[in-house]
Formats: structure tokens, C-alpha cells, sequence
């Protein structure tokens, strides 16, 4: 026994099934007399192989007892008829069970010692030619330098997933030179832990001052503000949170973050950070980041400068449209609609019931007339669904806009470029608050600068899951035309979900008491009482007064994981009441959670690679943020498919990791769609999620009835907490710059 595992030793008798990007096999093995089938991401496994498997016993409503391997440990074949059976399993190509025998029965035991230090003698073999024998020689090394590092790798619990990763980067050399620096293995691409690359430098005496620590040190800081938002941090800031969490002196670390800002890396890679002075303020990024801020920069103040006819007037034509619609814009639609038209970046928002729908819809209409061609896209497919649904045209995400493709190492690549730019010359992208700093630059490089990009949003919700705030900064600047929609028109003011949007972002409490509307607030005292409120709201109630359905119209939000009100209990909660277990539906067990057919479930991370079927046609990619329904599972494998709206999306077990239960989502993760009914669960469980953009975005996200469940005296904390969404960003700064330099060249 081994940490709770068991340890089952065995020769691989047959492989059943092997997914050879993700390392995922099922097998049988032959143990003690007994055949086992095992599962689990061990990599490339062949019939005739040695295994010592640390795992567990589980069973399957199919197909009984299995061995669930966590780890496996690759045992040399040691006897002629192990070698010949291994070598006869077809590992190495044109090497087939004739041979194998041949060479069994002439080297014997020392078979596997021959083929990889003295190839020359398998000449010894009849048809055996030198050329042959350097090809077996050398194809056999190189599948015991994959199985050594993953089982280098396994002993510290990294995957083989990722020990393919880094093979695929260093091949031969890798374990050589992760002995030698750890912290290669935290590289981009490969991404393991800062603090299991720690682990293992322990293991081979690496002193904490060790420059390739303290550089990697400083890179997973920054990756972890990342995550919170920032694309960089003030430079004394970085400093302090790396010397104080990881034992750095101030001399190590500034030696290091020099040694990465000009790339001498003492692992040899590319510079892995940047440097950006304002005055006597300096900023650090991973390069990354800079390099895109820097490009969103001048690429927007190229384009900002081609406003050419900012001062012409499409009066006639707006007049045009407002005869044909029987419509009347008031004057700040009538100045979007221009400003839309006239310059080559506009920025529209405003929040629910201000018109802004109404304000594109004629800017298409114009656009049409005069045969421009429009690409209208947005970040998540329900947002994209929702603006076709308003305008009538086809709208895409913008990753499908783009062409998503991913490079060697899976990350974000796009087959849109400024070597393939969009034929499309106006370029319309709703939700922008939601899109980070990357998926920006992706989509300016595949943007001609003679196109004409308008963005729409609210800066009032919160900002991108990713880093940056790119819709407030680029209002902030001044210097991209904007204009911000206020009036409430008289039907939205008929809604009171609308109303209380706006009374919450002016930070006067909504109306709470009246019952007859579309907004509900029901008093809850605890979280358990918060907890059995939502799901017979879920379950029943709703369903039956308005006909919801319970997974397809209601969404609950909440603004907290934690908790029996958060989305893990209340996920917990849901998924009894709404899909119990049934001996019709199969389920599989990932870490402590449970998925089963007919659970509703979201993508957390961008995956690329994930392949789907709709209506007969194929596709790539499965994003942050997309709802689906578990609607199969296979017994055996243990593969997923997920109904993305239409998309039928084939997930393995590993996978599992990349999504999580949706019958409740944070409101973070809600941006961007709209749900017929919205239930948002108020928990006072922490406190620095009682914000006031928090609330806004909430009540936002609901079509037609919104339930607020809590305390009033939380609603009037969240309503009265403005709680600045401050992030560490520089494209502000950067399109500042850029326009003083214009002003200076102009006068010179």
C-alpha cells in the first residue's frame, strides 16, 4: 500500500483502447494468474510490458471491477518470451512476430541490451540490414526515453499528459535537464506547479537562491495575478510578494528579473519578462502580456488616427431608417449612429433598456445599404447566439470568427491573422467587457487598419475573466470616440428587472417589496434555508407557474463557490433534486464529484483540441464559460459526451478536470449570456464578494424573472460597496504615449 493506493504488478496482455494525444489506455493484465482490466492516462502501453500500477478497485455498472491506475512503473521484460512478446506487440514499426522470435532465439535475454548498445550485431539476422538495425536500435531508444520520463515524472504525481508535453519539447535530454533545473517544467506550455518543480528541486540539492528558481519564482507570481486580472505588477509590489513567499533575497531577485527581461536565462530560453516605465514608476509583465498590450496600443492608435470622416453626417440616412421602422432614436442614438459610421473605432455602451440594441441595429442596416461586409461576433457562444437573435444576422464567437487553431504546445493560435486577415471590413463586437487582453490582440492582428471595428458594452459589469480591463481602459484613454446611452426607453421601464439594474449601479437600493413584476426578493435567514429555497424554486415552483425549464431557462449565480449557498453546495444540492441517480443513467467519479447523464455541466477552460459533431459537420474547440448536458457516457472507457447547443463534444476521462457542475455558476462566469429566469442566492459567507458590479451583473443576466434570495441588510451592503476593479494594466498608458509622440511629430 502506497499514500491509501494499492499496488498491482502485471504483464499487459491485450490493449483494448489508447488515445494517444491524451495518454488515456484500458487494458487487460495478466496478475498472480488473473486477468485485470486496468484504466487510466499512463501513455503508450504495449501487450508484453512489465507495469508495477499504484491505483485503486473500482466498480462500473457495466463492466464490473476495474483497475483505476494513477501511476504505473515501466519493470524491464527479462525473459526471452516476455522481450519477444513485447517486441512482437508492434512497438517499433516493421518490427513484427517473425522477427521478434528470430531474435529472442539468438540473443535470448539480452536482446533489449543488443538493439540499444550494439545494433550492429542484429545483422547477425538473416534480412536484417545495417540500415534496419540502426532504425530498431534508434526507435527503441527513443520509446524508453518517453516511458522513462513519464515514469521519471509519475513519482511526483505529474501526468503522463504532461510528461508527453515536455518529451515532446527536450525529448532525450529532458530528464538530464529537469535534474539539472525543475523550473523548466513551469514553462508556458508545460505548466506544472512552481511549487511541485520545488518539490522535486529538493530532491537534487537546489539551493533557493538558485537563479532558475527565483526566475521561475518571479514568473508564477506574475502568472498568479494573472489569474486575478493584473497583466502586470508595479515593480516593488513584485518584489516584495516574491522575497517574502519564496525566501528570495532582494540582491537574487533583482539579478534574476534582469537575467529574464533581457533573456539571459540560464536555461538558455527566450526573455520571459518586460519592463514599462511611466516617469518614475516601473511595471513587470510575463512578455506575453506586454507584447500584447503593447500591439492593442499602436495597432488602436493607427487605426484611431484614420478617422478620416469623423465630421460627415448621416442624418438622411438615419432619418431613412426611422421612417422604414417607424422609429424615433433620441439625440445620443442618433450621435452612436454617426459615430459608428464615421470612424474607424467607436466604443458604444450603456446599460440594459438604453437602446443599444436598437443603436447597432441600424448602424447594420446602414452598413448594408451600402454594401460593406460585417462581421459580427462576440466572446462566448450564448452571447453570440443572443446577438444574432437581436440583429437578425449571423453572429459568431470570436474565436470561431478567428479560426481557432492551437500550436504545438496548445496554446492560443488562430489561423486569422495580419498575414490572413478578415475579408470582412466592419467588424462589430458585443459583450466587451468580457474580452481579456489576448483575445483582443488576436482579433486586432486579423483586423485590416482600413476596417472599421465598433465595440459594444457595459463597463458597469464586471470586468474579463482573463487579464485586463480593456472595454474601461479604452473609454479611459479619451482618445477612441465613445458615447454612453443613459436613457431608460418606455417600455424597458416597464421591467423592473430594468429599473433595479439602474437604481443599483447609481447605488440606490432596488425595489424589493413589490410582488407583481419581474424582480422577487424572498428573505432568507440562513444558507440552508438560502439552499432549500433555490432548489424549489428550481425544481418546482418555477416550472410550474411559468413553464421553465428547470436545465434550459433557469440559471442560479451566485456570488460564491464556498458555502452551503455557493456553487459547490448548491451544485451538490441541484444535482439530487434535478438528476438523482437512476440505474438508467451511467455515471463516472472524478476526485469528490460525480458526473452523471443528464447533469448540467460548463467548459473552464479553453480547450482547442476537443473534437464535436453538429448536424454532420466537425469542429475543433470547446471555451471558458460553455453550458452543455451530459447526454452519454460509456462504460467502459469512461468517455463523455457533452451537448454543447448542438455541439456533441467526446470527452475522456482525464478531461474531467477541464469542467465542473453548471446547475449553479459564479456570476463571474455568467457574463456574457442571458437566462429566461435568474435565482442569485445573496450569502454574506464573505465579504469581499458584497460589491456593487457584482449585484448589476446578476440582475443583468435575467430576460424575464429575476429572484434575489437573502437579507435585505446584504443587498444594501453589496448596493453600497463600490468596490474599485482596479487591475494592473498599461494600454491606457501606452495609447497615451503613442498620441503624445503624434502631437510631437506634428508640430516638428
Amino acid at each position: 500500500m502506497e499514500d491509501g493506493y494499492l499496488v498491482l504488478k502485471g504483464v499487459v496482455e491485450s490493449v483494448i483502447y489508447k488515445n494517444t494525444q491524451t495518454g488515456y489506455v484500458v487494458f487487460d493484465a495478466a496478475s498472480n494468474g488473473e486477468l485485470v482490466p486496468v484504466m487510466g492516462v499512463l501513455g503508450d502501453i504495449a501487450v508484453g510490458e512489465k507495469l508495477s500500477l499504484i491505483g485503486s478497485f473500482i466498480e462500473t455498472p457495466k463492466y464490473g471491477r476495474q483497475f483505476k491506475a494513477e501511476a504505473c512503473e515501466r519493470m524491464q521484460p527479462d525473459t526471452p518470451d516476455e522481450i519477444r512478446r513485447y517486441l512482437a506487440s508492434g512497438i517499433i514499426k516493421g518490427l513484427g512476430p517473425a522477427l521478434a522470435k528470430k531474435l529472442t532465439e539468438k540473443f535470448g535475454a539480452e536482446t533489449l541490451e543488443i538493439i540499444e548498445n550494439q545494433p550492429e550485431r542484429l545483422i547477425e539476422i538473416k534480412g536484417v540490414t545495417p540500415e534496419r538495425a540502426e532504425y530498431i536500435s534508434y526507435e527503441y531508444k527513443r520509446i524508453c526515453s518517453v516511458k522513462s520520463i513519464i515514469d521519471f515524472l509519475g513519482y511526483y504525481r505529474i501526468s503522463p499528459q504532461t510528461s508527453l508535453a515536455v518529451w515532446q519539447r527536450y525529448e532525450g535530454e529532458c530528464i538530464k535537464k529537469i535534474k539539472k533545473n525543475p523550473y523548466i517544467l513551469c514553462e508556458i506550455g508545460i505548466d506544472v506547479d512552481f511549487n511541485i518543480a520545488d518539490y522535486i528541486a529538493k530532491d537534487y540539492n537546489i539551493e533557493n537562491y538558485d537563479p532558475n528558481r527565483v526566475i521561475a519564482a518571479i514568473a508564477y507570481v506574475l502568472k498568479e495575478n494573472a489569474d486575478n486580472g493584473h497583466t502586470c505588477l508595479p515593480l516593488p509590489v513584485l518584489k516584495n510578494l516574491t522575497c517574502e513567499q519564496f525566501g528570495i533575497s532582494y540582491d537574487c531577485f533583482e539579478n534574476a528579473l534582469e537575467s529574464g527581461i533581457t533573456g539571459n536565462v540560464v536555461s538558455g530560453r527566450q526573455k520571459l519578462f518586460s519592463k514599462l516605465k511611466f516617469g518614475d514608476k516601473t511595471r513587470i509583465f510575463l512578455a506575453q502580456y506586454y507584447m500584447a498590450e503593447k500591439y492593442i496600443a499602436d495597432k488602436l492608435s493607427i487605426m484611431a488616427g484614420l478617422n478620416t470622416g469623423a465630421n460627415a453626417d448621416y442624418s438622411d440616412e438615419i432619418s431613412g431608417i426611422e421612417f422604414e421602422e417607424n422609429i424615433k432614436y433620441e439625440f445620443l442614438q442618433k450621435a452612436a449612429i454617426n459615430g459608428c459610421l464615421t470612424n474607424s473605432v467607436f466604443i458604444l455602451t450603456g446599460g440594459p433598456g438604453t437602446g443599444k440594441t436598437t443603436t447597432i441595429n441600424a448602424v447594420i442596416k446602414i452598413f448594408k445599404q451600402k454594401k460593406r461586409v460585417l462581421a459580427l461576433a462576440a466572446p462566448t457562444g450564448r452571447a453570440a447566439k443572443r446577438m444574432t437573435d437581436l440583429t437578425g444576422e449571423s453572429a459568431k464567437t470570436i474565436h470561431r470568427l478567428l479560426e481557432v487553431d492551437s500550436d504545438k504546445d496548445n496554446l492560443l493560435s488562430f489561423k486569422r491573422n495580419e498575414f490572413n486577415p478578415l475579408g470582412s471590413n466592419v467588424i462589430i463586437v458585443d459583450e466587451m467587457s468580457m474580452v481579456d487582453v489576448l483575445l483582443f490582440e488576436a482579433l486586432l492582428r486579423a483586423i485590416k487598419p482600413d476596417s472599421k471595428l465598433i465595440l459594444i458594452g457595459d463597463f458597469n459589469q464586471l470586468p474579463s475573466v482573463g487579464p485586463g480591463n480593456v472595454l474601461k481602459d479604452l473609454i479611459s484613454t479619451g482618445i477612441i470616440p465613445a458615447i454612453e446611452l443613459k436613457e431608460i426607453f418606455r417600455q424597458a421601464a416597464q421591467s423592473l428587472i430594468v429599473t433595479n439594474a439602474h437604481k443599483i449601479v447609481s447605488g440606490e437600493l432596488p425595489e424589493l417589496n413589490i410582488r407583481d413584476r419581474d424582480f422577487f426578493f424572498m428573505r432568507a435567514d440562513s444558507d440552508f434555508e438560502i439552499s432549500r429555497l433555490v432548489v424549489d424554486l428550481a425544481k418546482t415552483r418555477l416550472p410550474e407557474k411559468y413553464g421553465f425549464s428547470a436545465l434550459d431557462d433557469i440559471q442560479i449565480l451566485s456570488p460564491t463557490k464556498m458555502g452551503e449557498a455557493g456553487t459547490k453546495g448548491l451544485n451538490s444540492a441541484l444535482q439530487k433534486a434535478l438528476n438523482p441517480p437512476a440505474k438508467s443513467k451511467r455515471e463516472i467519479k472524478f476526485f469528490d464529484a460525480v458526473f452523471r447523464q443528464g447533469d448540467k455541466v460548463m467548459q473552464t477552460k479553453n480547450d482547442y483540441e476537443v473534437n464535436w459533431l453538429k448536424k454532420g459537420s466537425k469542429g475543433k474547440g470547446v471555451f471558458n464559460g460553455d453550458i452543455g448536458i451530459i447526454t452519454d457516457i460509456d462504460g467502459y472507457s469512461g468517455n463523455l459526451t457533452i451537448n454543447f447547443d448542438g455541439r456533441a463534444a467526446l470527452y475522456s476521462p482525464e478531461m474531467l478536470n477541464k469542467i465542473e457542475h453548471a446547475f449553479a455558476i459564479t456570476v463571474h462566469k455568467s457574463q456574457g449570456s442571458e437566462y429566461d429566469a435568474v435565482i442569485v442566492p445573496i450569502t454574506d459567507i464573505s465579504s469581499r464578494l458584497l460589491y456593487r458590479n457584482l449585484l448589476y451583473t446578476a440582475v443583468t443576466r435575467a430576460k424575464k424573472i429575476l429572484i434575489l434570495i437573502g437579507r435585505k441588510e446584504v443587498v444594501a451592503e453589496m448596493v453600497g460597496t463600490v468596490r474599485k476593479t482596479t487591475r494592473y494594466s498599461c494600454i491606457q498608458g501606452l495609447m497615451k504615449e503613442n498620441a503624445l509622440k503624434a502631437n510631437g511629430e506634428n508640430k516638428n
